[in-house]
């Protein structure tokens, strides 16, 4: 039951930031959301910070979830890149389409939430890293050619995050993610092997 309680505080709270932002929002708005006291708010969180902290983490955690059930699926290794690179563009989208405010929850630089957000983007790295490693390259020796030489794991894991980061900002963001990867991977995985003929 406390776990449910709790989820409709971090609930409240993330309707209340939509609408005043974090910084604007008061623990008052949080209750008041909820149809509670104050007091009742705080048997769950400690406060706004608190709450604040808590609802980032939840929101990321569950982003980070999708990716790495993507990471370990039966999937082709274009495909399951593809996955992790869409649970870090959805979180965004998600956030960002929700109101201006809930965008704050994606800012590293951010006092409340910044290493929440900068541990998440770490660990799609891992991610990735893992599967550009498994997909044929050694993590220590240069992996498949890309147009300007041999590029590593984590290289093409920095050009994948990069990608999506320059996406996040576009109209059509998740129209463009499936054509713009498959572009990119075409460049970093190494070509499938070939059949072999049955003459």
């Amino acid at each position: 039951m406390a776990t449910d309680r709790l989820t409709a505080v971090l609930d409240a709270t993330y309707t209340c930031l939509s609408r005043y932002g974090v910084r604007r929002t008061t623990m008052d708005d949080i209750a008041g959301e909820l149809g509670v006291s104050r007091s009742a708010v705080y048997q769950y969180v400690r406060g706004k910070d608190d709450a604040v902290r808590r609802l980032t983490r939840r929101l990321h955690d569950r982003a980070l979830e999708r990716a790495a059930a993507a990471a370990v699926s039966d999937a082709p290794p274009a495909e399951r890149i593809h996955g992790i690179l869409a649970a870090k563009l959805d979180l965004v989208l998600d956030l960002v389409g929700g109101s201006p405010h809930t965008a704050e929850l994606l800012d590293a630089t951010a006092r409340l939430s910044g290493d929440i957000c900068d541990a998440f983007t770490g660990r799609i790295r891992e991610l990735l890293v893992e599967q550009f490693a498994a997909a044929g390259a050694d993590p220590a020796h240069p992996g498949p050619a890309g147009p300007a030489g041999p590029v590593a794991p984590a290289e093409a894991a920095d050009i994948c995050i990069a990608l999506v980061v320059g996406l996040e900002s576009h109209p059509d963001a998740a129209r463009l993610l499936r054509p713009a990867t498959d572009a990119l991977l075409a460049g970093l995985l190494p070509a499938p092997e070939p059949r072999p003929s049955r003459a």
